[in-house]
């Protein structure tokens, strides 16, 4: 009989989240957000909208880009940088996306294998799934530190691992802010450096960025398999 309800209280849980989160992607329809983030300009147009209230639509933004997978964080990062700064724009979108781990994390442990299901394809729990339970804390902050993993998946699946809910706050605190650090820093041109300086600094970018497309599933290949071999 417990089990029963415990298994009806998952159930009414996961309805209610999916139904908020179904609103949500209605309300920022409506909106027009979808339209802005297609290009850094849109976007910084979109969040000025809201001004006076531009810093907390822009943490709420990066709050539920953990959530909502197709909502880029880098490129919103990017974005709030222009507006507010360097600074600023990292700490809300470092503690939006702490917190939004950490949502995502507990409504996994407390909703279990259905909410995991309903937002992680069959294809990444099938391909993360084992390492995450044998290598857990090793291969988390690897996924966090790393940008070619999908984070936000690998923190609902984290929800189903034993894990101390502490240790993975920790790992979430110290191993995420690192790229959103980079998108913040160029957004917000933090770094002074001169036009030819800038252009070998986008040409390595491109690089960079070529060579995760390339190469980063080997990568995160060889990563898996020498953690699942050790």
């Amino acid at each position: 009989m417990e089990g029963e309800k415990a298994r009806n209280a998952q159930r009414v849980l996961l309805t209610v989240t999916a139904l908020m989160l179904g609103l949500l992607c209605w309300l920022l329809w409506r909106s027009g957000f979808f339209e802005a983030i297609r290009t850094p300009q849109g976007m910084e147009a979109y969040i000025q909208r809201f001004s006076p209230y531009s810093y907390l639509v822009f943490f709420f933004l990066q709050l539920i880009s953990v959530i909502l997978a197709p909502i880029p964080s880098n490129l919103t990062t990017v974005a709030g940088a222009v507006l507010f700064g360097a600074l600023p724009a990292f700490l809300l979108t470092a503690g939006a996306v702490v917190l939004g781990s950490v949502i995502v994390f507990q409504l996994s442990r407390v909703i279990g294998k259905p909410f995991v299901e309903w937002f992680v394809s069959s294809k990444n729990r099938e391909k993360y799934g084992e390492i995450i339970r044998r290598k857990r804390d090793t291969f988390l902050f690897l996924a966090f530190l790393f940008p070619f993993f999908p984070d936000d998946l690998i923190c609902i699946m984290a929800g189903l691992t034993e894990i101390p809910f502490r240790r993975f706050f920790f790992l979430v605190l110290i191993a995420r802010p690192w790229g959103l650090l980079v998108a913040a820093a160029v957004g917000g041109s933090a770094l002074q450096i001169p036009l030819w300086g800038m252009a070998l600094l986008g040409l390595a970018g491109l690089l960079v960025f070529g060579a995760a497309m390339k190469y980063g599933d080997a990568f995160e290949e060889k990563i898996i398999d020498k953690l699942r071999r050790s």
